[in-house]
This record gives structure tokens, C-alpha cells and sequence, in this order.
């Protein structure tokens, strides 16, 4: 049996608006323990994604300002002299690759390994209808695998 997307991802999952401050962002991330928000507008729209990795470059860039060109401090000091001025938009990816609830789990995985990427907000027509992690691909693996079947994934590991 295929498994699929939309058996395995995480629905209505965590969302952030892009005029959030990264504060904001930081504390939803640190206080739910997820490493990736999904960005909507208003409508429920994917917009981007906010991840630990985006969070960390904004707060380090200032830090490393004096190893950068000239041209790129300058676009650096554009953002905003500190944290609590930038927002979700200033440190989001925008281009985010998504995938279809009705996509098989294989191509999600294919796809977050080609990508180098840790989870795929899952859309149908923009509007975000789920997320699949990393976690969520490995915890369906790992009910197939005969040695670790018809234990509980979440607690095997740990």
C-alpha cells in the first residue's frame, strides 16, 4: 500500500503572519517546538516559510556585517539596526517548495532530500492545508520496517 501525503502530514499546523515580529516568530517556535513556520496572508495563502535556519542568519548578520562586502553591509543595515525591528517578511524564504496532499509520500521524501529541506508545506490551490516533516516521513518508514513494527515510533528512539 502507498502511503500518501495527506495519511501522514500534520493538518492546520502552526502559522505565522509575514508582519509578525521575529521575536514573535522565535518564541511560537521555541514555546511548540517546531523549526519551521509556514508564513499565509490573511486568506490562508502559503506567502513563505520561517525557519530556526532564517532565524539564525537574522540575529548573526549584524555580527558578521564586518566580513561582508560593502555592498552587501549596506543592504544589511537596510533591514534594521536590531532584531526587534525586523520582521517575519525581512527573514523569510518566499520561494518555499511545496507538494499535494494526494502526492505520494515517496515524492515528499525525494523531494525534502534533492532540496536539502526539512519539511514541505502542503498546499491545494495556494491555501495551506498541512505540513510534512522530516519526522513525519522517517515515522512512516519506520512502521514498515519489521523490526520496529508495532512499536510506538515517538517512543523507541528516545
Amino acid at each position: 500500500m502507498t502511503p500518501w501525503v495527506r495519511d501522514v502530514m500534520t493538518k492546520d499546523p502552526i502559522t505565522i503572519d509575514p508582519e509578525a515580529p521575529l521575536e514573535t516568530a522565535a518564541a511560537t517556535m521555541r514555546e511548540r517546538e517546531v523549526r519551521h513556520l509556514p508564513v499565509v496572508d490573511d486568506t490562508g495563502n502559503l506567502v513563505g516559510m520561517i525557519t530556526d535556519r532564517d532565524l539564525r542568519g537574522a540575529v548573526l548578520a549584524p555580527e558578521l556585517a564586518e566580513y561582508l562586502s560593502g555592498v552587501a553591509q549596506r543592504r544589511l543595515r537596510g533591514l534594521g539596526s536590531t532584531l526587534a525591528n525586523l520582521r517575519v517578511r525581512d527573514a523569510m524564504t518566499w520561494d518555499v517548495v511545496t507538494i499535494e496532499p494526494q502526492a505520494p509520500l515517496a515524492r515528499a521524501a525525494a523531494l525534502m532530500y534533492e532540496g536539502r529541506i526539512g519539511c514541505l508545506p502542503v498546499v491545494e490551490r495556494k491555501r495551506l492545508v498541512g505540513m510534512v516533516t522530516e519526522r513525519d516521513v522517517l515515522k512512516a518508514l519506520a512502521a514498515t520496517l519489521p523490526a520496529v513494527r508495532g512499536i510506538d515510533p515517538d517512543n523507541y528512539l528516545w
